[in-house]
């Protein structure tokens, strides 16, 4: 089975450990979501995964079906098929989101062949209406001047595009208002699918009534402490975390 597997990851930030000791498989057609308190290692991880050159990995690695993706580039592992969506997508001026977008698919083909016009626009247009945004968003800069919906939108539409192999989205509904939510859950819930599995971090549980992970997992102190089904992101959102804490 082709699987995201993360064994014993240890990675810091200078000299403060993150995560220490974290263990998790996470296979193709599967939606695993974490949870945890701010300062649990969440955003860490997605980081660490996408090769952020700020943290450090100490121990442990993380294998992308059988290959470990440490040693390789940011690049590298994205073409390799590791998606990160992020908490804070960055601005781009000046780079227009189709030119962005088709600049990524280029980057994946082969030495020599180019990507045909017509048929990426075709599947663009079709990838955004999907996702609600309209199609004059092609011709302006990346994340520009954008709402916090529409980023998260356009790194949904990113993902939709790319269409990799794991995807990992980093509290994707960070400044979301429900609308936005549902909208970005529903372009989410479209990629779907036994060629995909996903990683949702986030805090809160609403996101989990849009987008409903087979797996849960708690996170602690740089560790998954407890894993569940959906309701355990139910019993979260009621009683919090102290109680997972005192186990």
């Amino acid at each position: 089975m082709n699987t995201l597997s993360i064994r014993n990851l240890h990675a810091s930030i200078g000299d403060k450990p993150i995560l220490r000791g974290l263990n998790l498989e996470i296979p193709q057609g599967e939606v695993h979501a974490i949870m945890g308190k701010n300062g649990s290692g969440k955003s860490t991880l997605a980081k660490v995964m996408a090769g952020h050159p700020d943290y450090t990995v100490t121990e442990g690695d993380v294998l992308l079906n059988g290959q470990s993706i440490f040693g390789m580039e940011p690049d590298e592992r994205a073409r390799l098929g590791l998606f990160l969506a992020f908490q804070y997508p960055m601005e781009i001026p000046g780079v227009t989101i189709a030119n962005f977008i088709r600049a990524a698919l280029q980057a994946r083909l082969p030495e020599g062949d180019e990507l045909e016009a017509t048929e990426y626009y075709a599947q663009l247009y079709k990838k955004m209406d999907e996702l609600g945004m309209p199609r004059s968003f092609t011709s302006r800069s990346v994340n520009e001047g954008f709402s916090g919906g529409e980023k998260k939108r356009c790194e949904i539409l990113q993902m939709a595009m790319l269409q990799p192999c794991y995807a990992v989205l980093d509290e994707t509904d960070s400044g979301l208002d429900i609308d936005a939510l549902k909208i970005v859950s529903s372009g989410v819930n479209a990629l779907r699918g036994p060629e995909v599995g996903m990683l949702v971090i986030t805090h809160y549980q609403r996101l989990l009534n849009y987008i409903v992970p087979d797996k849960v997992h708690v996170m602690t102190e740089g560790q998954i402490v407890l894993s569940g089904g959906k309701e355990l992101a139910l019993k979260l959102e009621a009683e919090g975390y102290d109680w997972v804490t005192a186990l």
